[in-house]
């Protein structure tokens, strides 16, 4: 029956959409409301074509006789009384089927697990939640804990799964935590942090969906991997106007797909990287050693260093950005050189003329150019291009791109701009030639000096002001037009002019958006959302964060990570660290202790690397063993080749990876074997991801390879589901030792 409901409404609202697009011509308001019809109808449709596998998932029976189904999305009764037939999980009156335990059941009698295969029911999980049951499942409080297993030992695809169908009672509050603040979720390898995360998007757009509609939800992961792994989780829970971006793709124009070192990477993320770009800006605002000579008129006029120190006082005293500043700049000394120019007009039209005895009232002082002229020549001088040139060498106007590209491809621009602030030896990992592609690291150095230099808008703001004069002009005459049409017009009904003005209806005639938020927001750099989530937060520079903050002025976020897997050299180590300089202590944190990826006997294992990332640490609880105990051998007389095969041949028709320092992945990716199912990773690239089998080559170097690089060897050993294997190219590390 909820399948015949779903195949009704889509077809209704396919129905819909098919008539409004049929539909051309008509009032301004016809438009209007056709435009907000097809996004309407498109939208739902979108949403009732996502839901389609496991739309309904659970039932509860409660003590007092009535039985609700839990699912995807909510579905009603339209034909009788409106009652629910699907109640969407996101709603006030679905949390019991997650957080019902005996001790607490909340009116529920009994909660049953639905597993469906297409639109076929192929399996029912029952929990009798009942004090006196003699088997009350896990001592570490599962729900639904027959269902949970199954979906954990499900092969994995490469794209990762919602978990919607078993939600447990610690993800369920911190995926209904209220709207406002900072939500920090902190929790370790294979507690669901990323699914809690995107569930939690899902269910603040049901319940706050008028707050949201129009600002959008950003989520943010750490690398394109990563999105593409999670990119059908929302759509899946019925939601598909979320953006998902890494901090490299928060830049419209730019495509940062250039790689830095470490050393790089760790400098440009530095809080001191504000006040070396704030003063490369400076260094661009020039007076000249002594005088400026420029042409004009044939002839030569000059600008001398105090005036030119006085214009750039009155422009840095405006507090405007550099290029918004610039205006008061060039004013001033536009109005020097058009004293000069009109001074020299003088002399040369009374040069050779004898004196002329002055008549009463006359003084000898008397100005020969009035206002108008001395605007004209202003205005000269404003068009000449060798006086624009001059002030350009000045004061330039400038782009983020060209301001980061000349500081970085110069030395001495670097050098004066970096001051005593960083050694030589590090602005020379900064250098780059002038050629080589963005990185990720420089994004954030980009959008803090779109902040600094402004943009400059008023040739943009002339034409549109042009157009839309046009406009108006436009419909004044489509609106007399109408108004002479004695076929449309009836005295009972109001005339067209006292309805609608040439101003709105130029408004209406403008070319409509069907943008959902998120994609307007995506090119749109100054865009405020209206809630941020970050995942692998822990990851982020005290730069990345800056430009996190400006995307959500209302802090209205969410943040998980786990602190013990910091690889990133200029990520945080806690997360006071990361926050107090936005919301000083002013967030709340939330812990995630139940691990339910990583077997048992994994763990075991990731331990010994743990407790060199910090001793007080402790690993999140395993809720299953696979009974397969992990390996290691040297890499010396193993052929990487045939154990990765012997492992995908284990994996069955799972999915394996290859984790290693990146200085062997070029070596690796010539000798693996080729295999949709097997991916070849650097331990940065495969945060947040999981397999059914990992081997882990060259721990040794992993570690070497930075300072922290244990925290680094930590997220390598957690990343499988079943199977782990450890290749060491010299001995075993000693806290792997014994272990596996």
């Amino acid at each position: 029956m909820l399948y015949r409901k779903l195949d009704t409404e889509r077809e209704a609202a396919q129905r819909r959409l098919t008539s409004v697009l049929g539909q051309t011509g008509g009032t301004p308001q016809a438009r209007t409301e056709r435009d907000v019809a097809t996004t309407t109808y498109s939208e739902r449709l979108a949403q009732l074509g996502s839901v389609e596998q496991g739309l309904c998932f659970g039932r509860l029976d409660f003590h007092a006789g009535e039985t609700v189904y839990v699912g995807r999305l909510g579905l009603f009764d339209e034909d009788g009384d409106y009652e629910p037939l699907l109640l969407d999980w996101r709603a006030p009156a679905a949390r019991p089927f997650y957080l019902a335990t005996a001790a607490s059941p909340e009116g529920v009698r009994r909660r049953r697990h639905i597993r469906t295969l297409s639109r076929r029911v192929v399996a029912l999980d029952d929990e009798i939640l009942d004090l006196h049951a003699a088997d009350q499942g896990h001592d570490l409080g599962l729900a639904g804990e027959a269902a949970l297993l199954a979906a954990l030992e499900r092969h994995r695809t490469g794209e990762m799964s919602d978990i919607v169908a078993t939600i447990q009672g610690e993800q369920d509050r911190i995926i209904r935590d209220e709207l406002s603040g900072v939500l920090v979720v902190q929790g370790g390898p294979g507690t669901g942090k990323t699914a809690v995360a995107l569930h939690r998007a899902a269910y603040l757009l049901y319940t706050y969906r008028q707050q949201l509609a129009t600002r959008g939800v950003l989520v943010v992961g750490p690398n394109s991997t990563f999105l593409r792994y999670i990119g059908q989780v929302l759509p899946s829970l019925g939601e598909t106007g979320v953006l998902l971006s890494t901090v490299g793709q928060l830049f419209p124009g730019i495509r940062a797909t250039g790689e830095d070192g470490r050393e790089a990477a760790e400098i440009k993320g530095r809080q001191v990287m504000v006040d070396i770009l704030a003063d490369a800006v400076a260094d661009r605002q020039q007076v000249p050693d002594d005088c400026l000579e420029v042409e004009f008129d044939g002839g030569v006029l000059r600008l001398d260093r105090e005036t030119c120190e006085r214009a750039r006082a009155k422009a840095r005293g405006t507090l405007q950005p550099h290029n918004l500043a610039r205006r008061a700049f060039v004013g001033e000394l536009l109005e020097s050189l058009a004293a000069q120019a009109a001074e020299r007009f003088e002399v040369d039209l009374f040069e050779g003329v004898p004196d002329i005895p002055l008549r009463a009232g006359e003084t000898a002082d008397a100005d020969v150019l009035d206002a108008r002229d001395r605007a004209e020549i202003r205005t000269e001088l404003a068009n000449s291009d060798k006086v624009h040139d001059a002030l350009n060498s000045l004061w330039p106007r400038l782009t983020p791109q060209r301001l980061l590209r000349d500081l970085l491809t110069s030395p001495d621009r670097l050098a004066s701009a970096a001051g005593g602030r960083l050694t030589e030896t590090e602005r020379a990992f900064l250098a780059r030639p002038v050629k080589s592609r963005w990185t990720p690291a420089d994004v954030p150095l980009l959008d803090e000096l779109a902040e600094l230099l402004g943009e400059d808008d008023t040739e943009q703001r002339a034409e549109r002001e042009r157009r839309e004069r046009e406009e108006r002009a436009y419909a004044e005459g489509v609106l007399h037009i109408l108004e002479q049409d004695e076929e449309i017009i009836d005295e009972e009904i109001l005339r067209v002019r006292d309805i609608l003005d040439a101003e709105l209806f130029a408004e209406r005639q403008e070319a409509r958006s069907e943008l959902t938020a998120a994609e307007r927001a995506a090119g749109d750099r100054k865009w405020t959302f209206g809630h941020l989530i970050v995942d692998e937060a822990q990851e982020l520079s005290p730069m990345d964060w800056r430009l996190l903050m400006r995307r959500c002025p209302s802090r209205s976020m969410t943040l998980v990570g786990d602190v013990a897997q910091t690889g990133a050299p200029a990520g945080a180590s806690s997360w006071q660290e990361m926050l107090g300089p936005y919301v000083g202590d002013r967030w709340r944190l939330r812990e995630l202790t139940v691990n339910y990826r990583t077997p048992a006997e994994i763990m075991d294992l990731a331990a010994g690397a743990l407790a060199r990332v910090d001793p007080a640490l402790r690993a999140p609880d395993s809720v299953r063993e696979s009974g397969i105990e992990p390996w290691q051998r040297p890499l010396e007389g193993t052929s990487l080749e045939s154990t990765v095969d012997e492992e995908l041949r284990a994996a069955g028709g799972g999915t394996v990876a290859v984790l290693c320092p990146l200085a062997r992945l070029e070596a690796l990716r010539a000798v693996l074997p080729e295999d949709e199912r097997l991916s070849l990773l650097g331990v940065e690239e495969a945060k947040g991801l999981e397999f059914d089998g990992v081997l882990v080559v060259a721990p040794e170097e992993i570690v070497a390879a930075s300072s922290r690089g244990w925290n680094d060897l930590y997220v390598a050993l957690t990343r499988a589901t079943r199977r782990l294997g450890v290749v060491y190219t010299e001995h075993q590390l000693e806290p792997l030792v014994g272990a596996g």
